[in-house]
């Protein structure tokens, strides 16, 4: 071959592979007999590439067509496009764990195979293919970040307007701040009692801690339950946090109140569970703060009320209603 002619085919070889991330700069000489090494794939259109829960060992360079990122499965609307020159696979070999997405053929793809023993040969023979890699390392886990981040703010955004608990179906927190004001000012209007039940089951933690979890949970959801059917459909009922409850009673003055709570606490403590689907015979306990809408008083001002009740009744002994 005439110098001339080898001129020419290293400029080619330099553009073919100055077009793929990983090459960008990188000699072809220094890489020549580790490219001659590599397989080729190709890949029809829906045909999976890297799916989590799938050993892979290579780093795939799409030379023709593209290949779309779905994670959580491959239905899920796509992440990202890889076109041509972009890598997949990367990241799962620098761990050395499962691949965390799902990557699927977009189009008929041609890709290049670069087994992991010949990326670290490459890796020792070019330092501008460690260069590259690095800087598609990076920009990976950045891209992962911003997806991590934007999961996390839709996610807040979903949690904020969600307003029932998905263990006992109650309104929860999101709820009672929206409808528990609206409540309190419509009882000031119309020149009504308004009182406020913070209910509390007894030493919760030390039950989960004895029973597990999911005990725990069946204690909750029997306690909503039984507070449900202890309570007029005009009542407002949310599980307010963790083991506590929240009830506002419109037209229902403290005694009155007081009475209901007794009720409701003395029902609570002699079952927690109606159904065949027993919660092993454990007697739960629940400690309960009443207090009513004082004059010029806001819904913060009663909560903060039968907040402070309810911490009265606990310091008391538990198993107990204070107002």
């Amino acid at each position: 071959m005439s110098s001339q002619a080898a001129n020419i085919n290293s400029d080619y070889k330099k553009s073919l592979l100055a077009g793929l991330d990983l090459f960008h700069g990188v000699h072809p000489e220094d890489v020549q007999n580790l490219l001659m090494a590599c397989d080729r794939c190709d890949l029809e259109t829906g045909e999976m590439l890297l799916s989590p829960g799938k050993r892979n060992e290579n780093v795939y360079v799409v030379l023709s067509g593209e290949l779309n990122v779905h994670v959580g499965s491959p239905d899920s609307p796509v992440l990202a496009t890889m076109e041509v020159g972009a890598c997949a696979g990367e990241m799962s070999i620098i761990e050395d764990r499962d691949p965390s997405a799902y990557v699927v053929a977009a189009e008929p793809s041609h890709l290049l195979v670069i087994h992991k023993d010949i990326l670290w040969n490459m890796v020792d023979a070019s330092h501008e293919f460690s260069k590259n890699l690095l800087v598609v390392l990076s920009e990976r886990v950045r891209s992962h970040n911003h997806f991590i981040a934007a999961s996390i703010g839709d996610w807040r955004k979903f949690e904020k307007h969600a307003t029932t608990d998905a263990l006992t179906g109650l309104g929860n927190r999101h709820s009672m701040e929206e409808s528990f004001p609206r409540e309190v000012k419509r009882c000031i209007k119309d020149e009504i009692p308004v009182s406020l039940i913070m209910v509390d089951v007894d030493r919760f933690k030390s039950f989960n801690d004895k029973f597990g979890h999911v005990a725990g949970d069946r204690a909750l959801s029997a306690v909503a339950h039984i507070l449900g059917k202890q309570f007029r459909p005009r009542d407002l009922l949310v599980r307010y946090g963790g083991d506590e409850f929240a009830v506002l009673l419109p037209g229902v003055s403290l005694k009155e109140a007081t009475i209901i709570a007794e009720r409701v606490r003395v029902a609570v403590s002699g079952d927690t569970e109606s159904s065949n689907d027993s919660l092993i015979q454990i007697p739960i306990k629940i400690s309960m703060g009443v207090a009513e809408l004082d004059a010029h008083g806001t819904f913060e001002s009663l909560l903060k009320a039968s907040d402070a009740a309810l911490y009265r009744a606990k310091n008391s002994g538990r198993n107990s209603v204070s107002s």
